[in-house]
């Protein structure tokens, strides 16, 4: 633990990390690079976080409180860490509520297949436990850190918005906003942003995010935004004035907002929020940097053809294979980081067929050319099924989602 201005702060903050360290990996909520062909060191990362692992232990009571089997990015490793997820399956044991956040900070008009990751997982959890969900669309994030006007951020939003509900969140059960048009309407949650902001100091942000004097001040406050959902009473025709504990999917890049999050919490009366963190998806070039939709060629967007996804995959995506047939058939791939086997991991759902591929991979029975083939017919079908279910996904059917109104649920 690192204690700065008398705040206990959960992990190491972006400003402790010694320079070894900053040389192997670097991680915060806008940027993730590594020197490692393999990427993060996600057992590093964890012990730099302070999170927890999720183990068998807590996979086994998982699926014996919910009477299912753990989704496969659990079960894979995808999803490797946390923070309180006991904490989850007692109130769940106990019939006691709890609620989903998570978010999307909107930079391009569609989304890309790594974005999907967290809302996968999401949508999976909400039904699980059939509790309500809140998606926070960060549009004033993206304001302050990219060289977009207000208006175009909110159009974003509401884009990425689409994208979101056309995997089939519950309308009954979910609400959807947007930081810069929410904020109008209610009130409660620019009162719990500045509660938040009066239990940070100007130095503790600088630690935790690195923000520098050149910064522009609406970054420094920024943070407070985000945290704020994690606190039910933001969502007053939701929750009431009850204090209910809340859990985060999340990249674990993400992680920072909520170590300071769950700092004030205890400070300002309410439950710490608990997460489940997501590895990152690998950009097509390689795991030492994620997919990204500032670089068209490092992602595969929701919008892109089947044309164009065969010509990225073909063309982008890192192989694991020998310089020659001749040394793969003899030596084998490295499907650690072979992109191609990389995007099976996140999408191919039959283990029994995702082992055999590896085994053959590793072999030297499957050549570079026949996992790429492989990786794109999985992944075609997931885009082309997204667009058509895209398309029902009127201005109507967001505005729905946009309401403020009570949510149906269990508890």
């Amino acid at each position: 633990m690192a204690e700065v201005d008398n705040i206990v702060v959960e992990g190491v903050d972006a400003m402790t990390l010694n320079d070894n360290e900053k040389d192997d990996d670097f991680v915060d909520p806008w940027n993730v690079t590594s020197q490692n062909d393999t990427g993060v060191d996600y057992d590093k990362l964890i012990k730099r976080f302070g999170s927890s692992k999720i183990d068998n232990e807590l996979i086994e009571r998982f699926e014996k409180i919910t009477g299912k089997k753990a989704h496969y990015l659990i079960r894979r490793g995808i999803f490797f860490s946390h923070r309180d997820m006991h904490t989850i399956l007692t109130l769940k044991e106990q019939g006691k509520p709890f609620y989903l956040y998570t978010g999307r900070g909107p930079s391009s008009d569609s989304l890309h297949l790594g974005h999907l990751i967290p809302f996968i997982m999401t949508k999976w959890l909400q039904e699980t436990f059939d509790v309500p969900l809140v998606i926070q669309l960060t549009d004033d994030e993206k304001v302050l850190w990219k060289d977009l006007k207000i208006e175009a951020a909110m159009k974003l939003a509401r884009e990425n918005a689409k994208d979101i509900i056309a995997m089939g969140f519950d309308l009954n059960k979910t609400f959807i906003f947007s930081n810069l048009d929410f904020m109008g309407k209610c009130p409660e949650m620019y009162q719990n942003i500045i509660r938040i902001q009066k239990c940070v100091t100007f130095n503790q942000v600088k630690g935790i995010f690195g923000f520098g004097d050149s910064d522009v001040i609406g970054k420094i406050g920024f943070p407070a935004a985000q945290a704020a959902p994690a606190f039910s009473t933001t969502f007053p025709f939701i929750f009431g004035n009850k204090k209910v504990h809340v859990l985060i999917p999340c990249a674990i890049d993400q992680d920072p907002y909520f170590r300071m999050t769950r700092d004030c919490a205890p400070r300002l009366g309410f439950p710490k929020p608990a997460l489940i963190h997501s590895a990152f998806f690998p950009a097509l070039q390689g795991a030492k940097s994620k997919m990204s939709a500032s670089d068209q060629n490092s992602a595969i967007f929701l919008t892109d053809t089947p044309k164009q996804i065969k010509n990225k995959i073909n063309k982008y995506a890192f192989s694991g294979g020998k310089a020659t047939v001749e040394e793969h058939r003899s030596q084998g791939g490295n499907p650690d980081v072979d992109v191609a086997y990389q995007l099976l991991k996140f999408f191919l759902e039959d283990d029994e067929k995702l082992e055999q591929t590896r085994l053959a991979y590793s072999k030297g029975e499957m050549l570079t050319g026949e996992i790429k083939k492989l990786a794109i017919e999985i992944l075609t079908p997931v885009v082309e099924e997204h667009q058509k279910r895209r398309k029902e996904v009127t201005d109507d059917v967001l505005d729905q989602f946009m309401v403020l109104r009570k949510l149906q649920f269990a508890a």
